[in-house]
């Protein structure tokens, strides 16, 4: 890897990052500790530690936080996300060379969010041919937050709500996520009396509702609840929530009438047409914005995944635009 405009401490110019060097820092992000990089590597904790040092110095940067566990700064992952991306395209390398046994899938990391993990994802991946031999390592994350798993290079691709492409990512739209409020029926007589006006009037009213009533939110970082409220031009949901952090958990503790919550049209639809659920603001959904983010890598594997992504998510979310 040329790193051009740079040079080491003694003067030298910067020409290339050792691999064994690369390899050993991102052994040590993964490990955790220096002891435990040098026992899958085979070498002793002391030249695990030289390379890393010899890696901070070729860079003139410090790549590793020492604390436990160890966690790579901001510059280390930059190496570590490089790491990556060397051992995906060396393995596909090896693949097409005939090199490789062929007994070990091929491992594809990619972070997603909940609701299109619990909706349209996993059909989407069924997509892929079986004869490509992948292993999914999905990582469940917020939507918004996704892209940060990416930037860390601890995932290859990533459901994300950002258009704004991580660095070495390449970025392609996949349609909206369309959310309703929703609530059991008995819980929305409860709390939502009366058919309330049309207008900005009648939804400033509405809102001070849903203030009052429990909601449903997926952790302590979730506010989508609180993002529809201001919508009616309320100030937020209320203080009695209910914090239930899968995606089947939360339509279930809606449908039982624990409180309202935001639910996918794609989860919530059958449900509202049963009469299991009701919208309490009939007409107003929240649109999300999907994207797909990827490593810019040449690799069979990654583009196959991206294929079947891609045309999984235009079935459900292109209509919902």
């Amino acid at each position: 890897m040329k790193m051009s405009g740079a040079e080491a401490p003694d003067g030298r110019g910067l020409a290339e990052l050792p691999l064994d060097q690369v390899r050993t820092l991102l052994a040590v992000v993964d490990e955790g500790t220096f002891d435990a990089a040098a026992h899958v590597l085979h070498v002793t904790p002391s030249a695990v530690s030289q390379r890393v040092k010899a890696l901070e110095q070729r860079t003139g940067r410090v790549l590793l936080t020492r604390t436990r566990p160890v966690r790579a700064t901001e510059s280390g992952e930059v190496v570590v996300r490089f790491a990556r991306q060397l051992a995906r395209l060396e393995k596909d390398a090896r693949e097409e060379l005939g090199m490789s046994a062929g007994v070990e899938p091929t491992r594809v990391s990619i972070a997603v969010n909940a609701d299109s993990l619990a909706t349209w994802f996993l059909p989407a991946l069924g997509r892929v041919p079986a004869e490509l031999r992948l292993s999914y390592e999905l990582r469940r994350e917020d939507e918004s937050h996704t892209a940060t798993l990416l930037r860390e290079g601890r995932v290859m691709a990533a459901v994300t709500s950002s258009p704004d492409p991580v660095t070495g990512c390449s970025v392609r739209a996949l349609g909206r996520m369309r959310y309703v409020a929703a609530a059991a029926p008995e819980f929305a007589g409860r709390w939502f009396g009366g058919t309330l006006p049309a207008g900005p009037g009648g939804d400033r009213a509405r809102a001070e509702d849903f203030a009052r009533a429990p909601v449903v939110v997926f952790d302590r970082r979730d506010d989508f609840q609180d993002l529809f409220v201001r919508r009616l031009g309320g100030r937020g949901a209320g203080a009695w929530r209910h914090h239930v952090p899968t995606s089947e958990g939360f339509l279930d503790s809606v449908v039982a009438g624990l409180g309202w919550g935001m639910v996918p049209v794609a989860q919530a639809g059958g449900l509202l047409r049963s009469g299991a659920l009701t919208e309490p603001a009939p007409g107003r959904p929240l649109d999300v914005p999907l994207y797909w983010q990827q490593w810019k890598l040449d690799s069979p594997a990654l583009a196959a995944v991206a294929r079947a992504v891609v045309a999984g998510a235009e079935e459900v979310l292109r209509g919902e635009e």
